[in-house]
């Protein structure tokens, strides 16, 4: 009988780093500009990726400098998981901290990387990099799928 996964059997907080960065399913969701209503608190996705995002690797392009050359980077904590409403439904992050089981295609149930693109999950071939885009005209790369299952 084999073990069961750390992600199955750890909290967040028990992670090594290097279990907690594998929980990243590289789709890149996460890194796609998003507009906040202040009134409502609504969240508006775009197709418009971080200027570090690598819009075919779904990749960070500086991961280890993201947050001094994007001071609005978010690094995310275990602590931080659960207070923000915008990951994603199908991120690794949020999945464990809610108690739920890794989707078919996450690489550490899968063995490949590219089965988040296969299934449709990532946003490769799908951005527009914020280096092409006036802030004003944001709002003119609305998209409701990042937000949502596949």
């Amino acid at each position: 009988m084999s073990a069961r996964p750390f992600w199955k059997t750890k909290t967040l907080d028990e992670m090594t780093t290097a279990e907690w960065e594998s929980l990243c399913d590289g789709c890149g969701r996460c890194c796609l500009n998003k507009l906040e209503d202040w009134d409502t608190g609504e969240i508006a996705w775009t197709n418009i990726g971080c200027r570090l995002l690598d819009g075919e690797t779904c990749r960070c392009t500086d991961y280890a400098n993201r947050q001094a050359t994007v001071p609005d980077c978010i690094g995310l904590t275990p602590e931080k998981v659960g207070m923000i409403s915008w990951l994603p439904p199908t991120c690794g992050y949020r999945l464990v901290a809610e108690g739920s089981d890794l989707y078919w295609w996450h690489h550490l149930v899968s063995g490949d990387p590219e089965t988040v693109h296969q299934a449709g999950v990532s946003v490769r071939g799908r951005t527009v990099s914020e280096r092409d885009v006036e802030v004003d005209d944001f709002e003119d790369y609305l998209v409701e799928w990042p937000g949502e299952e596949p």
